[in-house]
């Protein structure tokens, strides 16, 4: 079942990547984080260039935009964030853009009653949608409704590969289940460095706990950890795992902290949270990164 998927994920890359009808002038989109620039790349094909913000192993918590980042917002024809206070040290610049040009936070048309409440900011939403493949769709819904109302023209191409897409990511749903009917239901316990997974622990029946809070802006301290460490020890967990945009310091200390109660827990490998893989790579699509997480997670816990 893995070795299948993993052949559909490369599939995708290579799609990805063929060439198409050529257009004049391309719409120019810049967006924050990879997984939004994948959407905008699998929807907007070859009409569109999409140039992302935060590359891998960037934390957009705490990323603040750039000099650089500025003139690429200032030529682009669309903006695409988030939103749900993801980039919140971004917000005030979306705010002047949307003055001028077509700037969006994808996720912020869900429904609430879909959302998690944030654990660190009373009043706000968990960010992280994208960790529940059914619920991301609606970001795909948003990128397409943008692309079509900014390139009318584009429309019926923009719908088809977008049609084409969900269908790609209700494979990705079915594979990720599958594999995590895999770990018996007591054993699916999730420990990383933040709670970046709450939407992937109620989606695919995980319960979830991370070493700081929602936001990597909370430093986890020494009772942290503690608590944590008392937790695994109570509780037998086989694995923790690390993740590629949050230093994994604390995680290790975490082990350390396990390890002095007589218990042996393994750093299980590294999961992608609010950063895509390389470009180029399976992990640096939205398709492949998810499913590598699903991997290592079910692979590690088992």
């Amino acid at each position: 079942m893995k070795r299948a998927f993993l052949i559909l994920s490369l599939a995708g890359v290579l799609l990805s990547h063929m060439p198409g009808t050529a257009f004049a002038k391309k719409i120019q989109v810049v967006s924050t984080i990879g997984m939004i620039s994948d959407i905008a790349g699998e929807v907007g094909g070859d009409r569109v260039e999409v140039r992302g913000l935060m590359g891998p192993g960037v934390d957009p918590h705490l990323y603040k935009a750039t000099e650089s980042d500025v003139n690429k917002l200032a030529k682009a024809d669309i903006i695409l964030y988030n939103g749900l206070n993801l980039e919140a040290k971004m917000e005030r610049v979306f705010q002047q853009m949307r003055r001028s040009k077509k700037t969006v936070a994808v996720c912020e048309n869900i429904a609430g009653s879909k959302l998690l409440d944030s654990i660190n900011y009373p009043g706000h939403f968990d960010p992280h949608v994208w960790f529940d493949v059914t619920l991301w769709t609606a970001a795909v819904d948003e990128v397409t409704r943008t692309l079509i109302e900014f390139d009318p023209d584009g429309g019926e191409y923009y719908r088809q590969r977008a049609d084409i897409y969900r269908e790609r990511l209700a494979e990705l749903h079915h594979y990720v289940t599958g594999r995590a009917g895999e770990v018996p239901p007591e054993q699916r316990v999730l420990i990383t460095a933040h709670d970046a997974f709450r939407y992937f622990g109620r989606q695919y029946g995980f319960e979830v706990k991370g070493l700081q809070g929602m936001s990597t802006e909370a430093e986890a301290g020494t009772r942290d950890v503690i608590e944590l460490a008392n937790f695994i020890v109570a509780r037998r967990i086989k694995a923790i795992f690390v993740e590629s945009s949050v230093p994994e310091r604390n995680i290790r200390a975490v082990q350390d902290a396990v390890r002095a109660q007589g218990w042996d827990v393994v750093v299980g490998g590294e999961l992608f949270s609010d950063a895509m893989g390389n470009a180029g790579t399976v992990e640096g699509t939205y398709i492949g990164m998810v499913t590598h997480n699903i991997d290592t997670i079910v692979d590690a816990l088992k």
